[in-house]
């Protein structure tokens, strides 16, 4: 008989937390274990230690949790971790998540209940994928990054991703291999679908020339294609140069009778059913009155609920064009800014409500400090990450009362939790 791996531990799993682990205790460290449900007993590889906590692996499910269900992929740890749990585990587990941040701390938040909203769809639903590459004796392969490694893996497809944004990924590899092109030519590359499936893609490369690409062919598959050059030290979807432009890359949506353009370099909602949703909730909470959008993109969030005038902030330039579109197009006034939200102080509105939707960082200091000077009467925040929202929200209660919390569920299998909070003004 072999030796058991020295890195191999018996864990009891309690609870789980922000970020999607699992967390486990035992001889005074804390363990954040992935492929672990609440319940469960498991037999856990540790990937990374530190001196007060360490990472991990379950490899054997000793005792499994009731809500323990197969997932689709195999290789779903790379994107969709929760595709083990049964919807309900989800639900909960969620709620339960977002309740610990908006509790912990000093400051403790009176909230009203949480209002969750599931998704219509629990697979197919993301319109927008970002896969990397692999390269073997077989040509190159779609790949995705193995969680808690810096290793890839072969995939073929997402049980997340639209059909056809899978279709496109395949079809464009294909062409690639015949192409003679090398994985290692190649770094990343980002597909977006609109919902009548016209897929638009951007495509990274390490070379700095189109001469490997000039008689690239676009598939049926795909619509439009954009070629850019990544410097090799950067992270992977980052353009440094536009080299080619194939097709059409402009693509399309609907969003409650309202008419988007955008296209894969574009920050644009991932799940647009659920976003819908959204929406009709910020459009009967903002009324008919004039309104602001920090961290405005294309325009999605203030161009749909807008009803007379809008002011759009925005820091990428090519979603900032996209917003001038888009409100040429719907036939709605708006001031477009090309600018950082936080360097944009200006326009935070006295009298308007104002919505923001930030990165996972959440509001920089200085829009905190502005909202507490100009004090709007409501605040619509959209939020990605629930610590930062917690913290956020903890900086303006002397201020604010917070009115509605809805958790909806944008990424069903995923632990990535997206929250809409409305906050309006406390009058003395």
């Amino acid at each position: 008989m072999g030796q058991k791996p020295l890195n191999l531990v018996e864990l009891k799993i309690t609870k789980l937390v922000n970020g999607g682990q699992a967390i486990a205790r035992l001889d005074g460290l804390v363990y954040f274990v992935w492929n672990a449900l609440p319940g469960e007993t498991v037999k856990a590889v540790i990937t990374r230690k530190k001196k007060d906590y360490a990472e991990a692996l379950a490899v054997e499910i000793v005792v499994a949790s009731p809500s323990r269900q197969k997932p689709r992929d195999e290789e779903f740890l790379a994107t969709s971790p929760w595709q083990i749990m049964a919807k309900e585990m989800e639900s909960s587990a969620k709620v339960a998540i977002l309740e610990e941040q908006l509790g912990s701390g000093p400051t403790k938040l009176k909230y009203p209940i949480i209002d969750f909203i599931q998704s219509d769809k629990q697979w197919h639903y993301r319109n927008k994928m970002e896969y990397s590459f692999y390269g073997d004796d077989l040509g190159i392969h779609l790949a995705l990054h193995q969680r808690s490694s810096h290793s890839k893996l072969i995939v073929n497809s997402s049980s997340l991703a639209a059909s056809e944004i899978d279709i496109a990924a395949n079809d464009l590899i294909a062409n690639f291999t015949a192409l003679g092109l090398r994985a290692a030519d190649l770094k990343s590359f980002i597909l977006r679908s609109s919902k009548d499936g016209k897929v638009s893609v951007s495509l990274f490369t390490k070379i700095n020339s189109v001469d490997k690409f000039k008689k690239l062919i676009l598939p049926d598959s795909v619509q439009g294609l954009k070629l850019y050059f990544s410097n090799p030290r950067s992270p992977a979807s980052v353009a440094t140069k536009l080299l080619l432009t194939l097709g059409e890359s402009v693509i399309s949506d609907d969003i409650n009778g309202r008419r988007f353009f955008y296209d894969a370099d574009c920050f644009f909602q991932i799940n647009v059913g659920i976003f819908e949703k959204a929406i009709n909730y910020i459009k009967e909470e903002i009324g008919e009155t004039d309104l602001v959008d920090m961290y405005s993109g294309v325009g999605t969030i203030g161009l749909s609920v807008a009803q007379n005038g809008v002011d759009l902030v925005e820091i990428n330039k090519i979603s900032s064009d996209f917003a001038f579109i888009n409100a040429q197009k719907n036939h709605i006034k708006a001031n477009i800014l090309l600018s950082s939200s936080e360097k944009a102080l200006e326009y935070i509105p006295k009298s308007k409500p104002v919505i923001f939707d930030p990165p996972r960082s959440g509001l920089h200091q200085n829009i905190i400090k502005e909202l507490l000077i100009k004090k709007p009467p409501k605040i619509i925040y959209l939020s990605c990450n629930p610590a930062t929202l917690a913290r956020d929200i903890k900086l303006l209660i002397s201020d604010y009362e917070i009115t509605k919390i809805k958790l909806l569920n944008f990424f069903p299998k995923t632990p990535h939790i997206e929250t809409l909070v409305f906050m309006t003004k406390e009058y003395s």
